[in-house]
């Protein structure tokens, strides 16, 4: 993308906390018929003309592989102007000038980081083009014209927060200098714009055991505080973030690791508001620190909690007759909404916030039924793709900030499960064409690395994070990496066999590799010795009869009192394996089981969002390990893509993508009265509810193409409209 403006920054701000803000005065030669600006930054800004925001988009330009992708925005501003005009733009640290706090990485790659970082400077263009009634143009561009001084933004950072200093005059102004900033990485918007979305108002203001003031919001979210006071210039607002309150009631944030989470303003008289500008944050709960008065006189009038995500249609919803059920579906939507920030993070409050790749690829089909995400991932596998190395290598995170050098399974094969799941979720084959070489070289990189030809053996993994069958205290579980890798080597290649013939490509040597493959794996791994290995083995098909993975997962549960044991990648396919394989009575015993380890445990602990621990908070109130212990986390929030694709039995055909053509299959069970779900997809709304009706099971179908419904095993082929069955509740359904 080519524009004739130039990057500027302000030499005596570079480096310093404060946030510079960029100044130009233009005057109009007569009325203007339109204007549009074009404008991103090397950090996030916030852009005003005449003192009004030139667009609803915040935490622009958003995040993206910088060194190879930084995307402009375009605004028509044209209502802003008037004859005499002044454009501000405050540009804070962001993504891009922020190096994550707390993370362990090698010192020579901390020290390469912390190098890139400090000589980044804080830049801007910006031109905006005006078209003139009498048909006539003017471009004004930011060049050395333009003046550049301290803003009232007097800290700002991604995990440090922000400092704002309402009664502070911006200045001095200096003239701004020109550098050589990117030109040829500069791209049009692609992904949605990040917005504010809903607003919410304190649930009660509490005073905890040790005296502090904490506002409780009722909902773990991500945005920031908007803050109302009638105050004295100088006086202050301090706020610190928290999750959860400890066993005791007591504010607790120690699972933020380096993150600060400054949120600090400074008055000028009178009644005023602020929320901040550049900074984000992850929270249900603030403390007072400081307030006008003392923090006892903070009130819940005083504030708001403002959420921020990228823009989605929510397209999918469900619901049943058990609370505990419909808490744990809300807290899975309001996880993926928290975590959906322009990339898809881990978490949104501590000193991480990365798009993991394991995570993505796990959530993947959750994420494209709850809201429409082509968009969103589209944008984020264009970032992928872009940093994917010459040998296929994907890093942990995207954007590859870490640089780890080295690629995971079930992380990198994001690059393959990631376009598959959107192809089947919007049917649109060109995520398949842009993403199929990506795809080709992420196998690439697996041949490339391992020990044996047809196997993925050695190399650093991450396996079964999460696992409760690890070590006391360790991060992994015991299923053996080598199967795991070898696992998501024959269920990556089988994706690219699939897709390859979709796109019309020669797919004989993936063919011949996939049958390589499964030999090996059936000869290395006879026996399951975890219950994801069970899980894996069935779900992707590996052993010559997967019934048998099936049986011997449901043996391994019944021996250790039907307690899951699963991790990040056995989880996600858990329910899916048991319902497919003939135990759905399982299936919901699991979703449906309320002590620990279960989903429905930490509703009962009070969640609203998903934990990243099954035991993130323990029994006894206490909490898991500080460095890894997020409460808003949608790994395990997968399982609710069961619960639409079974329990309620809403599936793509797969020749026929994007629900094309649907399959209704529901599965009731005894363990609930009523179960509905609704999914809007590029066809039409497909509605599927089952419920008790004395001694039968009534099935309410709509959908809006030709579906063939299958009720008890019984498959109907309809044309679209509404139907209703019914079936006798005695008959045991097998799946």
């Amino acid at each position: 993308m080519n524009l004739s403006a130039k990057w500027i920054y302000s030499e005596m701000l570079s480096g310093d906390g404060a946030a510079p803000v960029f100044r130009k005065s233009f005057d109009l030669k007569s009325c203007p018929e339109k204007a549009v600006l074009h404008i991103t930054a090397l950090g996030v800004y916030h852009a005003e003309v005449n003192g009004r925001p030139v667009g609803r988009f915040v935490l622009a330009p958003g995040w993206t592989a910088y060194q190879k992708r930084l995307q402009v925005q375009e605004y028509d501003i044209t209502e802003l102007l008037t004859q005499h005009n002044t454009m501000e733009v405050i540009v804070g640290r962001g993504w891009y000038h922020t190096m994550m706090p707390g993370f362990t990485i090698t010192e020579d790659t901390a020290a390469e980081m912390q190098d890139d970082y400090r000589s980044r400077p804080l830049g801007l263009i910006a031109e905006i083009s005006i078209t003139y009634q009498d048909g006539t143009c003017e471009i004004i561009t930011s060049d050395g014209t333009w003046n550049a001084a301290f803003s009232r933004v007097r800290f700002s950072d991604l995990y440090g927060g922000e400092v704002y200093d309402a009664a502070f005059t911006p200045g001095p102004w200096v003239p701004a200098k020109v550098f050589e900033g990117p030109s040829e990485t500069l791209i049009p918007q692609e992904g949605p714009e990040i917005l504010e979305q809903e607003t919410i108002c304190p649930v009660a203001r509490l005073i905890t055991p040790e005296g502090d003031v904490i506002v409780d919001f009722g909902q773990n979210l991500t945005g920031y505080v908007e803050i109302s006071v009638d105050a004295a210039c100088g006086d202050e607002v301090d706020l610190s973030f928290g999750e959860v309150l400890d066993r005791n009631g007591n504010f607790y944030n120690a699972n933020y690791r380096g993150a600060k989470c400054l949120c600090r303003y400074i008055c000028r008289d009178g009644k005023q508001t602020y929320k901040p500008l550049t900074a984000f944050y992850g929270f249900r709960y603030i403390r007072i620190n400081r307030f006008p008065g003392g923090p006892e006189k903070a009130e819940c009038r005083h504030f708001r909690a403002i959420e921020v995500h990228s823009e989605m249609t929510r397209t999918g919803t469900v619901s049943s007759s058990s609370p505990l059920l419909n808490q744990l579906l809300s807290n899975i939507v309001w996880s993926q909404r928290d975590n959906f920030l322009d990339v898809p993070t881990d978490c949104p409050q501590r000193g991480e916030r990365l798009g993991w790749t394991g995570d993505a690829q796990i959530y993947a089909k959750a994420a494209c039924l709850n809201f429409d995400t082509e968009r969103f991932f589209s944008k984020w596998l264009n970032d992928l793709k872009a940093e994917q190395g010459e040998d296929g290598y994907v890093g942990f995170v995207v954007p590859d900030v870490l640089h780890s050098r080295t690629a995971s399974a079930a992380w990198g094969d994001a690059a393959v499960i990631v376009p598959w799941e959107l192809y089947l979720a919007y049917g649109d084959r060109e995520i398949l064409c842009r993403q199929y070489e990506s795809m080709r070289k992420w196998i690439s990189y697996i041949r490339s690395v391992t020990d044996h030809p047809y196997l993925w053996t050695g190399g650093e993994h991450f396996g079964d994070w999460g696992g409760l069958d690890s070590v006391p205290g360790g991060f992994k579980g015991a299923t053996r990496e080598d199967f795991i890798a070898s696992a998501y080597y024959a269920w990556s290649t089988s994706l690219v066999i699939k897709a390859g013939r979709i796109l019309g490509h020669d797919t004989e040597e993936y063919e011949k590799l996939y049958e390589n493959i499964l030999k090996e794996f059936r000869k290395a791994f006879p026996v399951c010795l975890t219950q994801t290995e069970c899980v894996l083995a069935a779900h992707f098909s590996l052993w010559e009869n997967p019934q048998d993975a099936a049986d011997q997962l449901v043996g391994m549960l019944e021996a250790n009192d039907w307690k899951l044991q699963t991790g990040f990648v056995g989880t996600p396919y858990l329910l899916h394996v048991l319902g497919d394989y003939g135990y759905p009575e399982v299936a919901y015993r699991l979703l449906l089981r309320e002590e620990y380890p279960s989903w429905l445990y930490a509703v009962k602990k009070g969640a609203t969002t998903v934990w990243e621990h099954w035991d993130g908070i323990r029994e006894d109130g206490s909490f898991w390990d500080t460095r890894m212990n997020s409460f808003n986390h949608y790994v395990y929030g997968s399982v609710i893509d069961w619960v639409y694709t079974f329990a309620a039995g809403i599936r793509t055909a797969e020749d026929h993508p994007g629900y094309e053509k649907v399959i209704v299959a529901p599965h009731p069970d005894e363990q609930l009265d009523w179960l509905e779900a609704e999914l809007k997809t590029r066809h039409g709304t497909i509605r599927s509810g089952w419920r008790k009706q004395e001694a039968s099971w009534r099935f309410d179908i709509e959908t809006p193409v030709d579906a063939e419904i299958i009720i008890h095993g019984a498959a109907h082929s309809v044309k679209a409209g509404g139907y209703c069955f019914y079936s006798d509740r005695g008959s045991r359904d097998t799946g």
